[in-house]
C-alpha cells in the first residue's frame, strides 16, 4: 500500500475525450503550502505533469490504442490509455505562463478535476527514438 497525497488539480473545461488535447488549455492550481517549490520553473518552456486518473475505474491489459478498432492490440504498458493496473498519467505539457500557485499549460490530456500528483521540468532527450508504426496513425 502507497499512500501520496495530491499537491494540485487541473482545472479546464474538459469532461469527454476530445478528438487531440493538442490544444488544449488547462491550469494547474498547486496547493498554497507547494507554491514556494515552483520557483524557477518559469525558466523551462515544458514541464511533466504526473497526476492521478481519479476517473479509471478498472483496468484492462490488451487494448486498442486510442479505443481505435483499426489499430493493433497491444499491451496497456505500450498504450497511454488510462485503464492502468497503477492509475497514474504522466504528460509533458507546454508551459505558458506560472501566477502565485497557479500553473497555465497547454496539451495536458487530463479532465477538469483530476489530482496532481507531481511536477517536473522537461529535460528532453538527444538521442532517437523509436516508435511503432500505429503511433502515428
Amino acid at each position: 500500500m502507497i499512500e501520496i497525497n495530491p499537491i494540485g488539480i487541473v482545472k479546464n473545461s474538459i469532461h469527454e475525450r476530445p478528438e487531440t488535447w493538442a490544444e488544449t488549455q488547462s491550469e494547474v492550481h498547486i496547493h498554497k503550502e507547494y507554491q514556494e517549490g515552483l520557483d524557477g520553473l518559469q525558466e523551462f518552456s515544458h514541464i511533466v505533469v504526473v497526476f492521478y486518473l481519479h476517473l479509471s475505474s478498472a483496468y484492462i491489459l490488451r487494448v486498442h490504442p486510442k479505443g481505435k478498432a483499426e489499430l493493433p492490440v497491444v499491451g496497456v504498458f505500450s498504450t497511454r490509455a488510462p485503464m492502468r493496473p497503477t492509475p497514474i498519467g504522466v504528460s509533458v505539457v507546454e508551459l505558458l505562463s506560472i501566477s502565485e500557485n497557479v500553473l497555465t499549460v497547454k496539451g495536458l490530456d487530463t479532465f477538469d478535476g483530476t489530482p496532481v500528483l507531481d511536477i517536473k521540468p522537461h529535460l528532453p532527450v538527444v538521442s532517437p527514438t523509436k516508435l511503432p508504426s500505429w503511433v502515428h496513425k
